[in-house]
């Protein structure tokens, strides 16, 4: 069984291939994908903490309201109650994919070489400016 420890709205999580989790509301929109952070691989007696060329690959579902906090504020003998609450924003995703990503060939260097060269341009001429000034000495005035 493969699983990984990923990354996301500043918690860890250990999920494999079909978890559905509940976390911190993320910014995608429901339906994207996106790749959180991974910060170990693991599975079958074996574990990989600098998981170059791996992938978790997750699904935005819903972007769903936490349970309702309510919070009562209370002074004995005073006649003083406060009453207030909030819901957590939260995101439910699904982990559709854990695995290593093909690295794709890279071009020759011949033919990288002629697209990045800038075209020629002919150098601009300089122009230097020059003034004269005359300096009066005290016999010439």
């Amino acid at each position: 069984m493969t699983y990984a420890i990923i990354s996301v709205g500043g918690k860890q999580y250990r999920v494999s291939e079909g978890d559905r989790l509940l976390v911190e509301r993320l910014r995608h929109e429901e339906g994207k994908t996106f790749h959180p952070a991974i910060l170990m691989l693991g599975g079958n007696g074996d574990a990989d903490f600098a998981a170059k060329g791996a992938q978790v690959t997750a699904r935005v579902l819903a972007h769903p309201l936490g349970e309702k906090v309510r919070i009562g504020k209370y002074r004995p003998k005073k006649g003083y109650k406060r009453h207030t609450g909030y819901r957590s924003r939260l995101t439910q995703i699904e982990i559709e994919s854990i695995g290593r990503t093909e690295k794709r060939a890279r071009k020759p260097k011949a033919e990288a070489a002629e697209f990045d060269k800038p075209a020629a341009s002919k150098p601009k001429p300089k122009t230097t400016k020059t003034t004269k000034t005359t300096k009066k000495t005290k016999a010439e005035e």
